[in-house]
């Protein structure tokens, strides 16, 4: 009886005297003044084109401290960051970052890709509704029409009543239109010795743009493209002297220096300057002139600049991952984010934006390099390959004009022929996928059901059907056998579902980022939602990622 009533009076002793807040009654003072959002004045996007992981482990011993140290070792570095969707290029890979999807949702499933509906090839960017801006040339009918959902910049333009400002810049086209969304105040690309523009964002430049051509300040850069320190201290890449690069017209071997002046009408003037890191740091020039024209940042309303690093792109095809042009590309690539970053620190203030940077895809080493290497590599043989597809698709359907086109490692079929030859498609696409797997090169192969009928969540198959869209999607698809590309013998590509093309980078920095590192595998459509949690904000209207909490402060 004792024992009971001390229980008795133990209990009520402790439900009178413990703090309120065991109960949910009241909250702690650091939960009461934890932030509902970040606001910074300006968030800046980054993506650097065909960047691996490995350039920043790589190169690191010869970066500056101001560059890409400084987003790593005072941001937050995710290092086992991925792509999981493919193909991995350049639209779609901007797309993803900026929707928080992939192309299953978004709809950008290529640069380039066979348009079902009107059996013509369509770019991902090209919209010729609407007109140059800028120049007489074609280059300006852009617009990002055929991106189905919003962008991480859409969205905060319609957060911020359409008061915050995005802009947009890249050497390519769609490096800008796709990042700048729908809303977008401008979107500039550079195009034949100056940036231009499309009427789908306004009708003549602005005063600060033209005056910025007129002055042609990237004729400074017309002059021979040698190495930024002594060549010798480039120990992380190859030798200079090999047969594993390509050349620019006029050239006899692919060593430095590289006389832009004395090739320059052979490669197609302005236009040569994308394919040298001096491209990048044009860009940066550009960006740095927008933010004082445009004032980004320059108020409590969030502003988003939006800048792809095209260059290292056009050098990584050419020259190749391992090459010493690929090295100093990135090694004044460096310098020109530390100018960036301290022109930002100067006009909005550092702790008063944030930064992400990470890449549309990664690349491939050039697998003649790799085959020397006696690693297992190779370069499939379309031209043979499809002569003994044709004799396939003769014998068993009496015709080729069943396959209605081959785009983005898919083919596309016509259902009409299949119908009027009483065919069940389902039976058809197994049968070529079948007769594929059978050719040297073919790892794998898909049919459009197994894309329709099952939810794949993890492998090969998983970054398939994330890129697969049913409205623009083919029939069957391939997978190239493991280092195997389609490409010349010189030279870096991209494109496949395997892993040296899918891991990129993905680094933030500035306000309402946590310093610190993961090795937690995140996905590239977790950048926008992890910005829309910083800002909070909505998140586009596709988003398919989730928010990187380690991020986040």
């Amino acid at each position: 009886m004792c024992k009971n009533y001390f229980i008795l009076f133990f209990s009520v002793f402790t439900i009178a005297f413990l703090p309120s807040n065991s109960f949910g009654q009241k909250k702690s003072k650091e939960q009461i003044e934890a932030p509902l959002k970040t606001n910074p004045k300006l968030v800046v996007g980054i993506i650097v084109d065909q960047m691996r992981y490995d350039y920043i482990t790589r190169f690191w011993d010869q970066y500056g401290d101001d560059g890409f140290k400084r987003l790593v070792n005072e941001g937050f570095n995710c290092k086992n960051n991925h792509y999981n969707y493919a193909p991995t290029s350049t639209g779609p890979g901007h797309t993803s970052v900026y929707t928080g999807t992939t192309p299953a949702m978004h709809g950008i499933i290529g640069n380039d890709w066979y348009d079902k509906t009107t059996e013509t090839d369509v770019y991902c960017a090209g919209d010729s509704t609407y007109n140059s801006v800028g120049t007489t040339s074609d280059a300006g009918k852009m617009s990002p029409h055929r991106m189905a959902v919003t962008t991480i910049t859409d969205e905060l333009r319609l957060h911020t009543q359409m008061r915050g400002k995005t802009i947009a810049i890249a050497l390519k086209d769609r490096g800008a239109v796709l990042p700048g969304g729908h809303t977008a105040n401008g979107a500039y690309w550079f195009s034949n010795g100056s940036w231009i523009t499309s009427s789908y964002y306004m009708d003549k430049l602005p005063s600060w743009v033209e005056k910025f051509n007129a002055e042609k300040s990237f004729d400074a850069y017309k002059k021979p493209w040698k190495t930024l320190r002594d060549i010798k201290d480039y120990v992380e890449s190859g030798v200079d002297d090999n047969a594993y690069e390509g050349l620019f017209k006029g050239e006899k071997s692919s060593v430095f220096p590289h006389n832009i002046p004395k090739l320059w009408d052979e490669n197609g003037k302005y236009e040569m300057l994308k394919a040298v890191p001096f491209g990048n740091s044009m860009t940066a020039d550009f960006a740095i002139a927008a933010l004082e024209a445009e004032q980004l940042g320059s108020d409590d309303i969030t502003d988003f600049l939006a800048v792809s690093f095209s260059s290292t792109d056009y050098v990584g095809h050419k020259f190749g991952v391992n090459s010493k042009e690929v090295q100093d590309t990135y090694l004044r690539l460096d310098q020109d984010l530390e100018r960036l970053f301290k022109e930002l620190d100067r006009k909005v203030g550092k702790g008063d934006y944030t930064v992400f940077l990470t890449a549309d895809h990664a690349a491939i080493d050039v697998p003649s390099y790799l085959k020397d290497q006696k690693i297992p590599a190779d370069y499939i043989d379309w031209d043979s390959m499809k002569a003994n597809f044709n004799q396939f698709l003769e014998f068993n359907y009496g015709t080729t004009d069943i396959v209605k086109n081959f785009s983005n490692y898919q083919y596309f079929l016509d259902h009409k022929i299949i119908k009027n030859l009483d065919l069940s498609v389902q039976e058809v696409q197994e049968a070529i996928a079948k007769e594929l797997l059978t050719y040297k090169g073919i790892d794998r192969t898909y049919t459009a059901y197994q894309m329709w009928q099952n939810d794949y969540t993890h492998g090969i198959p998983y970054i398939l059907q994330n890129g697969y869209n049913q409205k623009r999607s083919g029939d069957v698809l391939l997978v190239l056998s493991p280092l195997t590309i389609s490409y010349p013998k010189t030279g870096s590509t991209h494109g496949s579902p395997q892993i040296y093309d899918t891991h990129v980078p993905l680094l933030f920095y500035g306000a309402g980022i946590k310093q610190g590192s993961t090795v937690e595998r995140t996905e590239i459509d977790d950048v926008a939602p992890t910005v829309s949690a910083l800002l909070g904000i909505a998140f586009p209207s596709g988003a398919t990622g989730t928010p990187i909490v380690q991020v986040l402060e």
